[in-house]
């Protein structure tokens, strides 16, 4: 694996050393210490936090967040922080500011009038980079505006088990595919007018945990940390992200928040990271708490700083307490806590805290949900949209029908079309549902009728939705998901398997599949439409329905996405950024598998790559053709780029857009390697009628080799470079 440089200039390093050496032991660790206003267990008012500034001097606080915060209103949070800074500023001996996190992670969606953009899952489907920086640059200046001034993210993980409840905040399976979209994240926030930073997360692996539970451990093969998650931060660190996250499990017996060979050895000395790193929220509480690694707060800060995690979030004051009571017992030596702090006043500086750390309250109300804002969004979602099956061409339906039916528990919930992380309607949550969008698009004279049909795990009236699907001349049905975080929760169940989602099972609970197939078994032609932030397995509904969208979480207007979709105002052109597996069982499903034998005979053996849908898929309303694929060289060694030129048509009858994917795979290697890897991705669109030559460029890094050490070797030999059923072969030297 390369080594990287993080080159954005220091060029506050006098001024951040002089302010170090100004500072008593005390008032160092406090600059490593967070805390919150809200409840997120415990409750944290303004005044406490206040309070904790005066009497420690902490260097992080944030009135965002998920739980019971009470700051919604953007002009009071943006009053919050400025009455946070000015306490930091004039009550404390050293007046430094705080800096204010925002888990920012699809837009500034805690905050009311803010742009809630589909999440990262429906991102990735878009296939562009642009929108993808885009979406960078809007998180950054509503995050801005309120008074943030570094994000938790992008989000760097690999999500390689579906069961895993936060599928939907990565960009998929691919980790060629999360890196590349991840770095133009970082990009997007950087080009803001007003200087936000960037905290990637969660390193080094966390997208697979045993048993698809969330922070469980990941238990992987060296190899298969560097090559299936690793690869996915280098893009980012190459863009210049500020900060790290470590991940909240445990690799290989070590937590991430105490392992010394991941933060100091691989991040800090191998990839060539000078930024800081800090703790998933309780992550370093979690080592004595969860882990049994270390047995009281004291320890666990102790092996968090020795592995190279600098700020503890949630630390406060305790936090405070023990790295001075560590120093001074001399477990820890000042130096590292020194180092530490240099990398937090460092970013501090670079973000212009000690010029200004107010907020302007006048730029709250024109920045936040801006039309400009919205638009973006908008966009993101209709690109999103994946078209996954359209039997006998039901869709697009006219917008001049007589009678269109809306049913299932996400065609009117906004909660739920937004995911987590996000603002929830009590609190002020605006947009557009699926129904809002229908009625529209659609002509005045078109009556559709909304009969809701079922809950997302129990029935509500299937017999009134049935019999208006029989009366209606097309029906659109509405599934999937509710909102959640982490391990699907908040939620109101009884226990971990009997509520939906789960991660038992990715099925639909029994009361979608009745409304579903109710309403199939009417004839009317019907569209189901998935809600949700993972794929979910729909064998039934793969038979049988003849039109299936993938909406993802589109947003807060992403409603309005779905409609334009099903009427034919935008002709979808997303692409699966995980595959959509059978069922459970058939789990793990992944285009880039590590094939193996068939002691029994290929004839006999069941497919090692048998999804519903593959990674890659996405139909569209028009009709392309793969030409040629050439590529520009014959051979590549080390350092080298090699170009594939990929001609496509549009040989339909209207305008429309697809990815077009460039796949490797090496027939013989030195150890097994995945059965293919996506390596280079490119969005294009077309007029009807137009042909068009796309030219990729991948480097011959993209074509090394991941030995059992974790040693990246570009080995000599064959690669296959195949793209739409076009395959040609590239010699490695």
């Amino acid at each position: 694996m390369k080594s990287h440089e993080h080159t954005k200039p220091n060029r506050n390093a006098i001024a951040v050393e002089d302010r170090l050496e100004q500072l008593s032991l005390r008032e160092k660790a406090a600059q490593l210490a967070g805390t919150y206003v809200g409840t997120m267990g415990e409750t944290r008012t303004v005044e406490d936090v206040v309070e904790l500034i005066r009497e420690y001097g902490i260097g992080f606080a944030t009135p965002f967040g998920y739980g019971a915060s009470p700051i919604r209103d953007p002009i009071e949070a943006a009053k919050t922080v400025n009455e946070l800074q000015r306490t930091a500023v004039e009550e404390t001996s050293h007046g430094i500011p705080l800096l204010v996190p925002v888990d920012a992670i699809h837009g500034n969606a805690y905050i009311e009038t803010a742009t809630i953009l589909p999440h990262n899952i429906g991102l990735s489907a878009t296939r562009n980079r642009n929108l993808a920086a885009r979406a960078g640059t809007v998180t950054a200046r509503e995050v801005a505006a309120t008074g943030g001034k570094i994000t938790y993210g992008p989000t760097c993980d690999v999500a390689r088990d579906p069961r895993w409840g936060r599928t939907f905040e990565s960009f998929g399976e691919s980790a060629s595919l999360c890196g590349e979209l991840a770095a133009a994240k970082v990009r997007g926030v950087a080009a803001a007018e007003e200087p936000v930073a960037t905290m990637a997360k969660h390193f080094p692996a966390y997208g697979e945990p045993v048993r698809g539970e969330d922070a469980s451990p990941v238990d992987r093969s060296v190899s298969s940390i560097r090559r299936d998650f690793l690869r996915a931060f280098e893009p980012a660190l190459d863009a210049g992200v500020d900060a790290i996250m470590p991940s909240y499990n445990s690799i290989n017996g070590v937590p991430s928040h105490a392992s010394t060979h991941y933060i100091r050895e691989v991040l800090r000395d191998e990839l060539g990271f000078e930024g800081y790193v800090a703790s998933d929220w309780n992550g370093i509480g979690m080592l004595h708490e969860s882990h049994g690694v270390a047995g009281s707060p004291r320890e666990s800060i102790k092996a968090s700083l020795e592995a190279g995690v600098d700020v503890h979030s949630l630390g406060e004051g305790a936090h405070v307490e023990h790295v001075v009571d560590l120093v001074e017992s001399g477990e820890i030596d000042e130096t590292v806590v020194d180092d530490c702090v240099r990398r937090v006043l460092t970013i501090k500086h670079e973000l212009g805290l000690f010029d200004d750390p107010y907020v302007d309250l006048e730029r709250v109300e024109s920045t936040l949900g801006s039309d400009a804002h919205g638009q973006l969004a908008l966009e993101v979602a209709r690109q999103s949209m994946t078209l996954v099956e359209n039997d006998d061409d039901v869709l697009p339906f006219t917008t001049d029908l007589d009678e269109v039916l809306v049913t299932g528990p996400n065609a009117d919930e906004l909660s739920h079309q937004v995911g987590g992380w996000s603002l929830k309607p009590e609190d002020g949550l605006e947009g557009t549902t699926v129904r809002d969008g229908i009625e529209s698009v659609v002509s005045d004279e078109t009556t559709v009728t909304y009969e809701p049909g079922s809950g997302i795990s129990e029935p509500d009236d299937i017999e009134a939705a049935t019999a208006a699907a029989a009366d209606a001349d097309a029906a659109v049905v509405v599934l999937g998901e509710n909102w959640y975080l982490h391990e699907f929760g908040p939620q109101d169940v009884t226990g971990p398997t009997e509520g939906f989602p789960n991660r038992t099972d990715l099925s639909l609970p029994s009361a979608q599949r009745t409304l579903l197939e109710s309403v199939v078994e009417t004839g009317t032609p019907t569209a189901l439409v998935m809600i949700s932030g993972r794929p979910l397995a729909i064998p039934w509904a793969a038979e049988n329905v003849p039109a299936i969208l993938q909406a993802y979480y589109p947003g807060s207007d992403g409603g309005l996405a779905v409609a334009e979709t099903l009427f034919g105002l935008v002709n979808p052109s997303g692409s699966l950024p995980i595959s959509v597996p059978r069922s459970t069982g058939h789990l793990p499903v992944r285009h880039n598998y590590l094939p193996g034998p068939h002691p029994i005979g290929e004839e006999e053996h069941q497919s090692s790559y048998d999804p519903l849908w593959p990674f890659g898929h996405g139909l569209s309303y028009t009709d392309f053709e793969y030409r040629t694929l050439e590529i520009d060289r014959d051979s590549v060694s080390g350092g080298d780029t090699v170009t594939v030129d990929v001609s496509i048509a549009n040989v339909g009858d209207r305008a429309g857009a697809t990815a077009v994917h460039v796949f490797a795979s090496r027939p013989v290697s030195s150890v097994v390697t995945p059965d293919s890897e996506l390596v280079g991705f490119e969005r294009v669109s077309l007029e009807a009628g137009e042909e068009r030559t796309v030219s990729i460029e991948i480097a011959a890094d993209a074509f090394a080799v991941v030995r059992p050490t974790g040693e990246s070797v570009l080995e000599s030999g064959t690669v296959d470079l195949s793209c739409g059923g076009l395959t040609e072969s590239l010699d490695v030297e």
